[in-house]
């Protein structure tokens, strides 16, 4: 099969390795993962013939259990999900908020885009809190009875929860991206301080661990969510 035709998010789920690949090429394989790699490869104007070479190297080696997520069962996805990506939020948005308002009451004269990046900042971190909270005490404990006890095959409910994850983690993608241009890809100017150099180093980290929390979720799983409805409808 001709991997040039398959999304980016299949390409993640069935191989976890590409991840740091895509984002190394500065390809979006969360929020964007239903786009080709074909398609992004023209649109982005890169290579195709190398990032294929890429992917084949990887496929060489056989993926380790711990990376190979597509195989895990749901409610084991989401309690890694709650330990890892969410407890990763919490833990840093309170350092990011205090630098990136403190690096634009310091340094915004010089560089005024610190400004929106805290504005921006303020308002992901709220998105995030209440997008964690409705997560673990709506939507996941509901998929976690979809798969142990059955659950509620209610098609309003899961169309409505499933589309309001989806349509957040669009919003939280689209601004993390632009606060990924309004820095310069997190770029330290000359009169950087060790606050500044803080504050980017966490804004970048954010954004990788973005990328996966939200590729777990949309490209893994909600899909079998989904799955496990259709089989419960029939």
């Amino acid at each position: 099969m001709n991997i040039l035709k398959n999304t980016l998010g299949d390409i993640v789920r069935d191989d976890f390795r590409t991840a740091a690949l895509f984002t190394q090429h500065d390809i979006d394989f969360c929020c964007g993962g239903k786009e080709t790699l074909e398609s992004v490869v023209e649109r982005m104007n890169l290579d195709e013939n190398t990032i294929v070479k890429q992917i084949e190297v990887l496929k060489q080696e056989p993926i380790p259990f711990s990376h190979d997520f597509k195989s895990w069962e749901p409610i084991f996805l989401m309690d890694y999900i709650v330990q890892v990506h969410h407890a990763f939020v919490r833990k840093n948005l309170p350092g990011l908020l205090l630098y990136t308002h403190k690096i634009a009451e310091v340094h915004g004269e010089n560089h005024p885009e610190l400004k929106e990046v805290a504005t921006l900042f303020s308002a992901i971190a709220r998105e995030m809190t209440a997008h964690l909270q409705r997560e673990e005490e709506v939507v996941f404990p509901a998929i976690r009875s979809l798969f142990s006890e059955g659950g509620s095959t209610d098609s309003d409910f899961w169309q409505n929860e499933l589309d309001a994850m989806h349509e957040e983690h669009e919003w939280v993608g689209a601004n993390t991206d632009h606060l990924k241009v309004l820095t310069n890809k997190y770029a330290l100017p000359s009169d950087a301080c060790p606050t500044y150099q803080t504050a980017m180093n966490l804004l970048q980290s954010f954004e990788e661990d973005l990328h996966i929390h939200v590729h777990l979720e949309n490209n893994i799983l909600f899909p079998k969510v989904e799955a496990r409805l259709k089989k419960l409808s029939v």
